[in-house]
């Protein structure tokens, strides 16, 4: 029955922002033609239709919505840009369901746990809401509770969306393509790392310790005896939101400082780390009166391998300093085309979506919309974007927005390519070749006392398989002599008989 009202709330909700037109360009379009729609939003682009319709099925499908917005390698560009607006801002639930919750998880009485509880939450999304408290030993902090009874919901409305998916592989034309049972799966495992808040722990841990003592960036302590997969204790941070233009100016921050520090901050996580906070909007972002920056929200991290970073930077440099043929040879090097693509037709590609853009001051070119731009050529060469890759396009696209409204004239190139020349140079050369070796020490103290023996052994053994060669050679040698000898013996005797 659940299943049914659902399903009713979802056509009800096709009809009333004129859906159907999703479907104009498939082969059904005749059918999509005839189907009833409402004139209440016909005035409206079909983008924005989609979003005010998700964000009317409420907590899941806007959560979808905004996965969705960072695949613009699935769905066309005005369409992520539309979905990226979805906002996740939901009432919040009962208190006492969320004491019922923290006491349920945690083993033990709010009163126990906790010297101060404020009832009502300071934050509330679509999986948990946050409460201030303060712990017996003084500190303030932050709890993060799951919504109870959450999971159900979920997974309704999961089953819904795989048979939505189904039915968009069915029945559009590009349906096989935009791989959409691919996507659903991709949110239903973005979903489920969500709702495990040990996890989130665990990832504000790890930036913490990869940004100890930094000047740019605060992160929070995580509490981990007041922490279980429905709750989460951190440090309360104290800040003034990131997009509070005027209240960061009468606190005298030098918001141009604070622009420089998030590209930092960026390339310093992806390039040093290869392990970034993927989810920098402005709701998570405050800053401390010391002008540094407070990261907030730890449920998406995206990490990359020595190779993704490798390849990144030189795709990166190579870009700025107009080099396409070196863009295409390394999205050939790195596996992110596939291995027969011809370099010369690629980067010709390339060079098309980039040219116009270097016609821009510098200042004004966004690496975000580059990258969205070049995922799109890349449909023509049947690339498959690895995830890890469009959650850095989605951070960049972040950082870019952040640091622009903070400072209009940021050249994030200037503030880039430095690091990034920087970077490459400890990762080619001398410089690297040694602290290659520096890193390796123990593998080598290890293997070098015991490489005599072991070569000795080795010597040992191909001497014993050179004398076994040769026995068997001398004993093939004998066989065919042998044979030789009872021919000729036979041959002998043969014309002795008959003489």
């Amino acid at each position: 029955m659940k299943w049914f009202s659902r399903i009713k709330t979802i056509v009800r909700t096709v009809y009333l922002y004129g859906l159907a037109d999703l479907f104009a360009h498939t082969r059904h379009s005749s059918i999509a033609a005839r189907l009833p729609r409402s004139r209440r939003y016909a005035g409206q682009a079909l983008p924005v239709r989609l979003r005010l319709a998700l964000e009317s099925l409420g907590p899941i499908f806007i959560k979808f919505g905004q996965v969705l917005s960072t695949r613009p390698d699935l769905i066309p560009h005005e369409y992520a840009v539309e979905l990226a607006k979805l906002q996740d801002k939901v009432p919040p639930f009962d208190a006492e369901l969320s004491r019922r919750q923290i006491e349920q998880s945690l083993g033990a009485s709010i009163e126990t746990l906790y010297a101060e509880f404020e009832t009502v939450p300071v934050a509330s999304a679509s999986i948990a809401q946050v409460h201030k408290a303060r712990l017996h030993s003084g500190e303030a902090v932050a709890v993060k509770v799951l919504r109870p009874n959450l999971l159900p919901v979920i997974e309704q409305d999961l089953s819904l969306m795989r048979l939505g998916a189904y039915l968009v592989e069915r029945f559009f034309a590009d349906g096989k393509r935009l791989r959409p049972r691919e996507v659903v799966a991709e949110f239903d495992r973005y979903l489920h790392d969500e709702l495990d808040l040990m996890r989130e722990a665990a990832n504000a841990s790890q930036l913490g310790r990869n940004f100890r003592n930094s000047d740019m960036l605060i992160v929070p302590k995580v509490f981990y005896d007041y922490c279980s997969g429905d709750v989460l204790t951190i440090e309360w941070m104290d800040g003034t939101p990131v997009n509070h233009l005027s209240e960061l100016r009468n606190k005298n921050i030098d918001l141009e400082k604070l622009a420089d520090y998030g590209v930092e901050i960026f390339f310093t996580q992806v390039f040093r780390d290869g392990f970034f906070h993927a989810d920098m909007h402005p709701g998570n972002i405050l800053v401390a009166d010391d002008n540094r920056y407070i990261a907030l929200d730890f449920g998406i991290v995206g990490t990359l391998t020595d190779y993704d970073k490798r390849y990144l930077a030189i795709n990166f440099l190579a870009f700025f300093n107009r080099d396409y043929h070196r863009v295409a040879t390394a999205h050939i090097e790195s596996g992110w085309v596939p291995a027969d693509t011809r370099a010369e037709e690629l980067e010709a590609a390339v060079r098309a979506v980039c040219e116009p853009i270097f016609n821009k001051p510098i200042s004004e070119i966004s690496f975000g919309l580059v990258l969205m731009q070049l995922f799109a050529v890349s449909r023509r060469f049947n690339v498959e974007i690895q995830p890890q890759l469009v959650l850095l396009q989605k951070t960049l696209l972040n950082i870019e927005g952040l640091g622009r409204q903070l400072n209009p004239d940021l050249d994030l190139w200037k503030t880039a390519k430095p690091f990034l020349v920087r970077w490459m140079k400890e990762q080619i050369g001398p410089k690297a070749f040694f602290n290659n070796l520096k890193n390796e020490a123990p593998d080598w103290a290890q293997i070098l006392p015991g490489l005599p023996r072991k070569l000795n052994a080795l010597v040992d053994e191909t001497r014993q398989q050179e004398m076994r060669d040769a026995y068997l050679h001398l004993v093939k040698v004998q066989q065919r002599q042998s044979l030789w000898l009872a021919i000729i013996a036979i041959a002998l005797l043969l014309i002795l008989l008959f003489k």
